[in-house]
């Protein structure tokens, strides 16, 4: 606009949004935020199941207790799945709140889960290694884009 008011030379006025209501400023980085609390209430699942083959049937996986990082029974695994996945279903709730605190605290469940993968990977290798690389991929959402959702 010019000193004047009016639109400057060569320039469209500002379009009409329906009633008279316009964007907040949510940009489309917003849906990585939903993303990574899909993602996190995916994992968060997918540690649940690991919890329960642990506690049920831990003659499943490729190593005794004695071949892991940490050397705890698996029936103690299965409980740390089990309540680190229902913690990430939680938070992955949290965030879709858009509040800063819920954001915090599921990076740090996401960092969390991606440590107990680390301590878990002679047991299921391959499964391990993708569930540390969709923590980092939530981690990196939830740090560079949260402030996004918050204005959403």
């Amino acid at each position: 606009m010019s000193h004047t008011g009016q639109p400057a030379r060569g320039t469209a006025p500002a379009p009409a949004y329906e009633g008279g209501v316009q964007p907040t400023g949510v940009t489309a980085w917003a849906g990585w935020i939903v993303f990574a609390a899909f993602m996190m209430f995916l994992l968060g699942l997918f540690h649940a199941v690991a919890g329960l083959v642990a506690l049920f049937k831990d003659e499943y996986f490729l190593v005794g207790k004695e071949g892991l990082v940490v050397n705890v029974d698996y029936t103690a695994w299965g409980w740390i799945h089990l309540l680190g996945g229902a913690l990430m279903v939680v938070a992955a709730l949290g965030v879709l709140t858009g509040k800063l605190w819920a954001r915090l605290v599921a990076v740090l469940i996401a960092l969390g889960s991606a440590l107990v993968n680390l301590a878990f990977l002679a047991a299921h290798p391959i499964w391990s290694t993708i569930m540390i690389a969709i923590d980092i991929l939530v981690i990196w959402a939830l740090l560079v884009h949260g402030d996004e959702m918050r204005e959403a």
